[in-house]
């Protein structure tokens, strides 16, 4: 199951050593939250408990009769053979069931009886198997079993995931693995499921009580992924199975085969503990019974590993390892950490009972849901039961769980495809309609129970549902085509023909319109009339209207307004009357051209009109301008025409009394329309004269006068061809009631003008006009060729009028690409403000008065209009016009009136003095190169001839001539071209003090503020920073970090120069990954070993280490400085995770912490040994009872050891040397071993003894040697103690050292702190704060260490003293035995060429064999 991929065992190393604990309410509420929105496991515990039934043995002693068995060096009893009789289970304290050693005995149910029985095998059977079946799958950390016998030689530990089907292997031990298993590789394992033979566990020793642990997941193996498939595999069982498959028989079976041999050599097994607890996934957190498995438990003890798991999060099953029914939404996995991976409830819209889980719709998802529902009722259909099935439909208005969701279809069979099948659900989106049927291709309708438009006859044996119409779709009502039951057509309103099939007159565009046609709506006056292109629309317009209804000019055509026909009186010929100009924007204005003609009784007016632009009748209107509130009564107008009009024209029935007319002017308005038309003939030339009579008819006026403006000659608007017939009505009445003609007539802006009259201007311009007018705009006074479509009025340049934009306005001159400019001509001295138009100049009022606007003096004058005489001294002609200030002095005068000297020069030109101006002498003059004063004066004196001239010198130059630089400035003023420079030293000196920089060159020479330079632009060493700011700062650097030798800090940065991977401006910190800045050096590297250390958040190693001593962050396990070592008191291999813990003895240990690599210890004087608990080399007694062998031995070591070196040296050589050999180079020390043999033989030759005679002398030293040691153990007893407190002495004067020492240590380690102390403030507190915390502990378990010591002095003064007086008492004895033994070795003296020879001989028989 791929549910079983999932591992757990980083969580049940959590709980592997908690405890079953007794279950109640309270508790159970408490774990039920345990599980909420996360992981859950039950307690861990012994799964043989409660199981003693389950335990099987494949061989145990006594179960078919009383067998004997012995116990190989039983020293408890004098007994050393018992007897094993298991037929009956077994019971303390009753025979014989005290006797009984049956498999359940392992199950320990009592720790007192712990060692009181076990189980064993048979005697002399090498393959026993024991195995525990499990009721339910478990999840099994480790095995520990404690055995009574010697442990199994060999033995192999299995489990099986499924009851005992196949079984793997866990683990192969063995005394001898190449042996016994041979094809078994050895360990250690590098990975977790790594199978392989360990020697651990598999020695002789102990002989009893020996124990064997195996954990499935070894805690030294790095674990990557917690939840591999490996680490789940390796933790499952149901079943698990040791086979001991070799007897520890200590040989006996290679020399005897007595029966009595086998009694000895046996397996007996005092406890098994499997730990583990019942699999869950993290679904549970605890376990019940098994009900109905067929076993039973003795007494179900509390403490039992139950097999059944109470699931939560929606599972089921022994293990948790199912969903709940109808909780297969999600696929089934266990319960990771904070993760519950809960199965979650299918969703099914109420319509289903059942669901299961379908990896492949899971998959498609998106891993979202895999939830399949099963059986859906009420119509339903679909993984979750939201569709409807076909011929049914989902109504939009009920809920997706209403049971009455899905509808029948309603399709019509007759219309209708796939036999009335309907659209299932609604998507606006995909433009689905519940419900909507699949039509035949010529049917319609929801439930296609009609025809489409343009077809009829709905019938089922109709492939296409029905037939097609023969008329015009677009044209028949409603867009049917024809009526659907019997084919007839039925056009629309605006349709006709037989097949409805064209436009009536005067529409176009046949379409799905309700109408079916549009109608052509050409406009009036720019259209010839109302036909219109049947397709597009478009009418036929007049010349220069455009448009699909005419209702447009062209680009750059406009419609002319009703009051087109102006004429401007002030251009005609007048009689008896005056022209008045008026200012005034275009935009303001309520008059035309360039103002009126002011009229007066008598006066006449003579208009000539001569582009009449169409024959017909036509009304005169005057626009004027009265003076009061009377009207003018008596105005008479005459048409001159140049001769009679054609007969047969429009104008050939007039009359000579319709050419006279008579107008009145009344008082209010604005102009005056003769209602008597005239007609005017087109092309023709006729003179319009207006003759002023009297203003009242009762007599004449002489003051009266009035503005006459212009001559409108606009045709009547009211029989006009747009407001003829019904639609033309309409117009004629917006035109009335929107007073357009009015407004018209009295100028009103066309912005003003209302939506209605400007929709009406191309209208009633095209009737009378016939056509657009081309805008002509004037292409130097517009701002472009496009005029206003309505009017026709360009856009004008500033204070430029009329409609083309063609002049300037009144009171303005100089046409050009800038429009106009304004006369401006003074209100003083001009006449009016008319100016020239080309040249601007204003018409002055006298002769005196000048300039182009008549508002400046004469020259020589000013203060216009009073005009002054300039006064300059004599030294200019003209002034200022408004200051009267002289203008162009001369003779070297300046000022407004030419009173004093130029600067530069000297002299007073005033009249009446006459003191010519000079130059000034400071030192050459203007222009010589070298002068360096603006001004000078002559110095006041009563003698009117003094000379005596004082320069006014510039900044930086000084002296009576102003040649000399001024105090901190430089230069060469002397010189033509010379000058003084201030000192550029960068505000860096006192420009008080003299002598801050050279007077010659400019070089700065006392700069201050820590500068220095030649512009004290450099900051002085020592110091950084800006020097031209005035910003050097003294350099800051941690002398620990900076390499004083390279210089201070750089001038400008100020970074210091920084040892080795030392870092910071200031050298006061190590680079990453770098320690130990007190140093003085650089910092030295971490060089943290990455497997060593702990991870970061993110699973990276943290190889940072303290910024003080260099230690790395170390993880579990892992110790030194770099964690590249076993943690402290361990040795091994840390990244094979064997670390051993050492060993070294307290006593002969120096310290406690041994070699990391060997796990050898640093010895006390006088111990020796890998653990230091054996005498040293050189050392001989009983340790700790160590004496040292003497002198004697010293010599012998000297020279056994320079042999033992020549000796390596000659294997070493002889080693090296290749296979065919060359012996030649070896020829000295050949001929020195031979002149060594001939030596030896030489002494033996002379040696005259037999063999009887060495024989005597041997067993003469033997009985001299037992009495040398009876005596050596008679003082050894009696100095047992003495050396005891001596060595006990020595180990706490050694103790006393090593506390001297490190009390120094901590001193000099304070020293470099004190010393130090700001540099550890800066570079890391924290690592600091730790060292010194850690030396205070030192420190304080150091003087612990001391006073134990001085007590431990003190007791051995006492055994000292003890000793002393007991070395006295046995003084006497000590002498006597120290006579006997001198006598003893006078007996001997004559055996040393005895024991010499015997020693040669042996030499020589080393060297002979070499």
């Amino acid at each position: 199951m791929a549910s079983f991929n999932c591992c757990l065992w980083a969580l049940l190393v959590l709980i592997a050593f908690s405890n079953l604990r007794p279950f109640n309410a309270e508790e159970a509420a408490e774990e039920e939250d345990q599980c909420y929105d996360r992981s859950c496991y039950p307690a861990t515990g012994n799964l043989v408990i409660g199981r003693k039934y389950r335990l099987f043995a494949t061989s145990t002693c006594g179960l078919a009769k009383k067998d004997r068995y012995c116990i190989v060096s039983h020293l408890e009893d004098k007994t050393k053979c018992f007897y094993c009789d298991s037929r009956q289970p077994w019971m303390p304290n009753r025979e014989p069931n005290r006797f009984s050693h049956r498999i359940e005995n392992v199950v320990t149910e009592n720790y007192n009886d712990r060692t009181k029985n076990w189980w064993q095998s048979e005697n002399g059977v090498q393959n026993v198997s024991i195995r525990l079946d499990l009721e339910a799958e478990f999840h099994f950390t480790h095995l520990i079993m404690t055995f009574r016998s010697f442990r199994p030689a060999a033995m192999i530990i299995e489990r099986s995931s499924d009851f005992g089907k196949t079984w793997s292997v866990y683990r192969y031990f063995a005394y001898d693995c190449a042996t016994t298993f041979p094809d078994i590789p050895e360990g250690p394992p590098k990975k977790h499921n790594d199978v392989i033979c360990t020697r651990k566990y598999s020695d002789v020793a102990p002989s009893t009580g020996g124990e064997i642990v195996y954990k499935v997941i070894s805690p030294h193996i790095p674990t990557e992924n917690p939840y591999a498939d490996e680490i789940a595999n390796l933790l499952k069982v149901t079943n698990i199975r040791i086979n001991f498959t070799k007897l520890h028989t200590l040989g006996d079976d290679l020399l005897d085969y007595r029966p009595e041999i086998d009694e000895k050599y046996y397996y007996a097994l005092y406890e098994l503990v499997v730990r583990g607890s019942c699999s869950c996934y993290g679904h549970a957190q605890r376990c019940i019974p098994i009900e109905g498995d067929g076993v039973g438990y003795s007494g179900m003890q509390q403490d039992m590993v139950h097999g059944r798991c109470e699931c939560t999060h929606n599972t089921k099953g022994l293990n948790c390892e199912q969903c709940q029914d109808f909780f297969n939404d999600l696929p089934w996995r266990p319960a990771i950490g904070e993760e519950s991976n809960e199965c979650r409830r299918c969703e099914c819209n109420g319509h289903a009972s059942r669901c299961h889980f379908d990896q492949a719709v899971y998959n498609a998802s998106g891993f979202v849901s895999g939830g399949v529902c099963d059986d859906c009722a009420h119509n339903t259909q679909g993984k979750n039961c939201e569709q409807c099935k076909p011929y049914f439909y989902r109504d939009p208005l009920r809920q997706l769980y209403d049971p009455y969701v899905c509808r029948p279809c309603e399709c019509d069979n007759r219309g209708s495809l796939n036999d009335g099948i309907c659209e299932g659900e609604e998507d606006p989106a995909r433009k689905l309609v519940a419900g909507k049927c699949y039509c035949k291709s010529n049917v319609d309708g929801n439930n296609c129970d009609r025809c489409k438009n343009g077809f009829w006859d709905l019938r089922a044996d109709d492939p296409d549902g029905c037939k097609k119409c023969s008329c015009n779709l677009l044209g028949t009502w409603n867009n049917e085509g024809c009526n659907k039951n019997d084919g007839t057509c039925l056009c629309k309103r605006l349709v006709t023909g037989e097949n409805c099939d064209q436009c009536l007159p005067e529409h176009y565009g046949l379409s799905e319109d309700p109408e079916g046609c549009k109608p052509c709506d050409c406009f009036p006056g720019g259209s010839l009339d109302n036909q219109c292109d049947i397709l597009t629309g478009t009418c036929k317009c007049r010349p220069h209207f455009s448009g699909r209804r005419c209702d447009t000019t062209d680009s750059s055509y406009y419609c002319p307004n009703i009051d087109h026909l102006t004429y401007e009186a002030e251009k005609s010929e007048i009689h008896n009357a005056d022209i008045e100009t008026r200012e005034g924007a275009l935009e303001t204005r309520t008059w035309t051209g360039e103002g009126f003609v002011r009229v007066k009784e008598g006066s006449n007016i003579s208009f000539i009109v001569d582009n009449i632009p169409k024959s017909g009748l036509y009304n005169l209107v005057i626009r004027y301008e009265l003076d009061g509130s009377e009207s003018w009564e008596n105005i008479n107008i005459n048409i001159v025409r140049p001769g009679d009009p054609a007969p047969d024209g429009p104008c050939g029935n007039i009359q000579p009394a319709d050419d006279f007319l008579i107008a009145r002017f009344h008082a209010g308005f604005k102009y005056t329309e003769v209602n008597n038309p005239i007609c005017f003939d087109k092309g023709v030339r006729y003179e319009i004269r207006v003759s002023m009579g009297q203003k009242r008819f009762n007599g004449q006026d002489y003051s009266a006068t009035a503005l006459i403006d212009s001559l409108v000659v606009a045709m009547p608007t009211d029989n006009l061809e747009i407001f003829q017939g019904p639609d033309g009505q309409r117009r004629k009445q917006e035109y009335d009631a929107y007073q357009c003609r009015h407004s018209a007539l009295h100028l009103l802006p066309y912005d003003r003008l209302s939506p209605q009259c400007q929709q009406l201007i191309c209208a009633v311009a095209g009737t009378i006009f016939e056509k657009g007018y081309e805008c002509e705009c004037d292409p130097t006074g517009s701002k472009s060729g496009i005029c206003s479509p309505r009017g026709g009025q360009c856009e004008c340049k500033p204070n430029v009028v009329d409609r083309k934009c063609d002049k300037c306005a009144v009171g303005t001159y100089g046409f050009g690409p800038n429009g106009c400019s304004p006369c401006d001509c003074d209100s003083v001295g001009s006449l009016s403000n008319n100016c020239n138009k080309q040249s601007g100049q204003c018409e002055c009022r006298d002769r005196g008065i000048t300039g182009r606007q008549c508002n400046e003096c004469q020259p020589g004058f000013w203060s216009f209009p009073d005009c002054h005489t300039c006064q300059c001294n004599g030294h200019a002609s003209i002034c200022d016009q408004k200051t009267g200030a002289c203008i162009d002095c001369r003779n070297l005068t300046d000022g407004n009136f030419c009173d004093r000297c130029k600067p530069g020069y000297y002299g007073d030109p005033r009249l009446g003095v006459n003191r010519p101006c000079k130059p000034c002498p400071c030192p050459g003059g203007p222009g010589s190169g070298k002068q360096h004063a603006d001004t000078c004066y002559i110095q006041p004196s009563h003698d009117f001839q003094s000379n005596d001239i004082i320069c006014n010198c510039k900044a930086g130059y000084t002296d009576e001539r102003c040649d000399q630089c001024s105090i901190n400035y430089w230069g060469n003023p002397q010189d033509i071209g010379g000058s003084c420079e201030p000192c550029e030293c960068n505000g860096n000196i006192d420009r008080g003090v003299e002598g801050s920089c050279d007077a010659k060159t400019g070089e700065c020479l006392k700069c201050l503020y820590n500068t220095e330079g030649a512009r004290c632009e450099n900051c002085v060493d020592g110091y950084f920073g800006d020097a031209q700011i005035r910003n050097c700062q003294r350099c800051v650097c941690n002398h620990l970090g900076t390499d004083e030798s390279q210089g201070s800090c750089n001038k400008v940065s100020g970074q210091c120069p920084c040892f080795p991977n030392v870092m910071g401006m200031r050298c006061d910190e190590c680079a990453p990954l770098h320690f130990n800045l007190s140093s003085g050096a650089g910092c030295a590297s971490c060089a943290c070993d990455p497997s060593g250390v702990v991870t970061d958040a993110e699973g990276n190693p943290r190889l940072e280490c303290n910024h003080i001593d260099g230690q790395c962050h170390c993880k579990d396990g892992r110790g030194g400085r770099t964690c590249s070592e076993c943690q402290d008191l361990y040795w091994g291999d840390p990244v094979n995770g064997e670390c051993k813990r050492c060993e070294c003895d307290q006593y002969g240990a120096a310290t406690a912490q041994c070699h990391r690599d060997n796990g050898t210890c640093i010895c006390r004087p006088g111990s020796g040994g890998p653990l230091c608990n054996q005498c040293a080399r050189g050392y001989t007694g009983n340790w700790p009872q160590c004496q040292a062998c003497g002198e004697c031995f010293d010599n012998w070591d000297r020279i056994l050891q320079g042999l033992k070196g020549k000796l390596d040296d000659l294997i070493r050589r002889a080693n090296s040397i290749e296979d065919k050999g060359i012996s030649s180079q070896f020829d000295n020390e050949f001929e020195e071993m031979e002149g060594v043999l001939d030596d030896v033989r030489s002494q033996l030759d002379a040696v005259n003894i037999t063999n009887a005679d060495i024989d005597s002398l041997k067993k003469a030293m033997e009985s001299l040697n037992n009495e040398v040691a009876k005596a050596r153990e008679l003082i050894e007893e009696k100095s047992q103690r003495s050396t005891g407190l001596g060595l006990a002495v020595d180990a706490a004067a050694e103790s006393v050292k090593t506390l001297n020492e490190t009390a120094q240590q901590l001193t000099k380690l304070a020293e470099e702190l004190n010393e130090n102390a700001t540099e550890i403030r800066r570079s890391d507190v924290q690592g600091a704060y730790e060292i010194i915390k850690g030396a205070v502990e030192t420190s304080s378990q150091a003087e612990r260490t001391i006073t134990e010591e001085v007590n431990k002095l003190s007791k051995a003064e006492d055994e000292r003293i003890k000793t002393v007086e007991l070395l006295k008492e046995h003084e006497k004895d000590f002498d006597a035995q120290y006579v006997e033994n001198s006598d003893a070795l006078q007996k001997i003296s004559g055996m040393v060429i005895l024991v010499t020879l015997e020693t040669l001989n042996n030499f020589y028989f080393i060297a002979f064999s070499y």
